[in-house]
């Protein structure tokens, strides 16, 4: 996913991919690691256009995404989605290691380099799917989870396990009076 600069240079170019995810490092490295499965093509559309002395890319991305509840631990489904806007300039990267602190504007944290005629997109839309891929991933907001003891699906069942109340450090001080 490449777009020459000598295309934008005039007018907005709108485009539209289509690519597996396994062709994006980053997602391959998620699902090797068991992360989750990307179950179908990661679709882009965008427009780009030149402003002033930099580029701007605007668009969204999407994938069918099949991640594990970390409560009940069981597989579902869902569509993974992003709208972006990412700011690339000409030339490399500026190494700021020289400055102990330095304030990063809104800009700036949207913003990448290219060098060339070409602006690879790649990385940015795989650094977008990878950002919306939720750490703890819940298959609902009311999941119930497994039982502790027993370790039953509590959506599915119920279960006649005993939970034990844990004894706070602090039910000490629950009859602690202070005498004036």
């Amino acid at each position: 996913m490449k777009v020459r600069t000598e295309h934008i240079k005039e007018t907005v170019r709108e485009f539209s991919f289509n690519e597996p995810a396994e062709s994006f490092p980053v997602l391959a490295a998620m699902m090797a690691a068991g992360e989750c499965r990307f179950t179908g093509s990661v679709q882009v559309a965008l427009t780009a256009e030149r402003e002033l002395d930099h580029y701007r890319v605007e668009g969204t991305v999407s994938v069918p995404v099949q991640l594990d509840c970390s409560r009940c631990l069981c597989s579902f489904d869902r569509t993974v989605f992003s709208r972006f806007t990412i700011f690339f300039r000409e030339g490399a990267a500026v190494n700021r290691e020289e400055e102990d602190e330095v304030e990063l504007e809104e800009r700036d944290l949207i913003s990448s380099s290219f060098i060339g005629d070409e602006i690879d997109l790649m990385p940015e839309i795989a650094e977008q799917v990878a950002l919306e891929i939720p750490l703890k991933p819940l298959c609902s907001e009311s999941c119930k989870g497994l039982c502790p003891v027993c370790g039953i699906d509590l959506n599915s069942s119920t279960c006649s396990c005993v939970s034990e109340q844990k004894q706070s450090k602090f039910a000490v001080l629950k009859d602690f009076k202070v005498r004036p």
